[in-house]
């Protein structure tokens, strides 16, 4: 048998599981040191992607849901980085009326995303006194990311976070979204509104400033939308969730 042989009938056992994927060559005792290394591997890299579903799951929830991801989900990357982005999906399947669970997968995810998204220039803290309202765009910044909430998993991070006691799961009364981002050296996760969420989507679309105040008078009145686009523009340039332009 070939050296690539060997290798591809290794790696269909590796990621397959079960003696139905190997052949005679895989079979012996000291091939499931390769295994359990592979195995193990990958368990504590969603160990470390996920510390606060470990808390929250235990450590025995956690490790049979994260042999489930394994089984299902070999790598497919060049790096480890990337392996547990799904784990969300897995999570969806295992516990499925537990949607706080899958936002909590979501959150943990996207701060680590955000961490090493590329850097924006700050504005300068006359940018708004040279903000010119008809002419201005938004730019969502490189590590904003954005998701439909339905539970208080942003509340329940937060609490998790500052140690406090753990915050018991909730539903909105209606659907809402979560932002996680960076600004500077500390990454942010935030609960928000609807309408606030359809706000910063529609800047990926059309970043004009006055592009968004109609959006917004359309659908609040003009007053309420004049108002809230100017609440929003001041809260977004001094939080950094996005950078303006002339």
């Amino acid at each position: 048998m070939s050296l690539l042989a060997i290798q591809e009938d290794m790696r269909a056992w590796l990621t397959r599981g079960g003696y139905d994927a190997a052949s005679e060559s895989t079979r012996s005792a000291g091939y499931q040191v390769y295994r359990n290394n592979y195995r193990s591997q990958l368990v504590r890299c969603l160990e470390a992607s996920y510390p606060m579903l470990l808390d929250r799951l235990g450590a025995e929830d956690f490790l049979q849901a994260v042999i489930q991801h394994v089984d299902q989900h070999p790598p497919h990357a060049w790096t480890l980085d990337a392996y547990g982005a799904d784990f969300r999906n897995t999570l969806q399947v295992r516990y499925p009326h537990n949607p706080d669970l899958h936002e909590l997968a979501w959150i943990e995810w996207s701060l680590a995303e955000s961490f090493v998204a590329a850097d924006t220039p700050a504005s300068p803290a006359s940018a708004l006194a040279e903000f010119d309202w008809e002419t201005a765009h938004l730019h969502p910044v490189p590590s904003l990311r954005q998701c439909v909430a339905t539970t208080n998993a942003t509340a329940q991070w937060q609490a998790w976070r500052a140690g406090e006691a753990s915050c018991e799961s909730e539903m909105l009364p209606e659907a809402a979204g979560m932002i996680t981002w960076r600004h500077g050296f500390t990454c942010r996760v935030r609960q928000i509104d609807a309408v606030e969420r359809a706000a910063l989507l529609l800047l990926h679309d059309d970043s004009r400033f006055a592009g968004l105040c109609a959006a917004l008078v359309e659908h609040l009145g003009e007053d309420m939308g004049i108002r809230r686009a100017g609440e929003w523009l001041v809260d977004w340039l001094h939080a950094g969730i996005v950078h303006g332009k002339a």
